[in-house]
């Protein structure tokens, strides 16, 4: 079991490291769902010893996204590439709830261009029909998919959550997030079949098998 931790900047990535965090997933203002860091945190991000993927969100609110926030997105991401972090977690919708596919194929491209490991994210959980959305992640290559089943947390969801370990298959790794905490991951693990989750608390590295 992969256990991938979020932190809302440097300090608490340290701290899930020293917890044995498999992996981090680094952004600030995680109060209102996290937003890309500045680059002197991802300069130093490369040197926490795990795998770390940054989240690539301009704002907060919505994942429909206009010129200037899209060139934001790009700008960051070949950032992280030049940098040398693990990956990027990005996701962009259109007004009526679907997968941007056009604008997330060309960020999936430039991610690829720099070798960098990507994750869709929670946007998934926003679209009008998620397992459509879950076809249209998959058909954009992507490495995993952040979700909570389209519910306020991952054991909520833990049905969809398990159709969508099925349908992705070996496609791409379902990567469960949302409320998940040590007293319920091992349930919700058990039942979906996820190889991965994904949490802000770190009790959550004592549960790696």
């Amino acid at each position: 079991m992969l256990v991938e931790i979020c932190c809302d900047g440097l300090e608490a990535a340290r701290v899930a490291v020293g917890a044995g965090a498999d992996r981090i997933e680094l952004c600030t203002d995680l109060a209102c769902g996290g937003i890309t860091p500045p680059h002197e945190i991802l300069d130093e991000a490369v040197t926490l010893g795990v795998p770390v993927n940054v989240l690539i969100r301009p704002r907060e609110g919505d994942f429909v996204y206009n010129d200037s926030e899209i060139h934001h997105i790009l700008f960051n991401i070949a950032y992280c590439g030049n940098v040398g972090v693990n990956g990027v977690v990005i996701g962009a919708l259109t007004d009526d709830g679907r997968v941007d596919i056009p604008l997330c194929k060309d960020i999936v491209d430039l991610a690829r261009s720099y070798g960098l490991s990507i994750t869709f994210h929670r946007a998934i959980d926003c679209t009008a029909d998620i397992m459509e959305a879950l076809d249209d992640v998959l058909s954009l290559g992507v490495d995993r998919i952040l979700t909570s089943g389209g519910a306020e947390s991952a054991p909520e969801g833990k049905e969809i959550i398990k159709k969508m370990v099925k349908r992705a298959g070996n496609k791409a790794i379902i990567l469960a997030g949302a409320g998940i905490t040590p007293e319920n991951a091992t349930e919700l693990i058990e039942y979906t079949g996820v190889k991965e989750i994904h949490g802000s608390r770190t009790g959550l590295t004592k549960l790696k098998v």
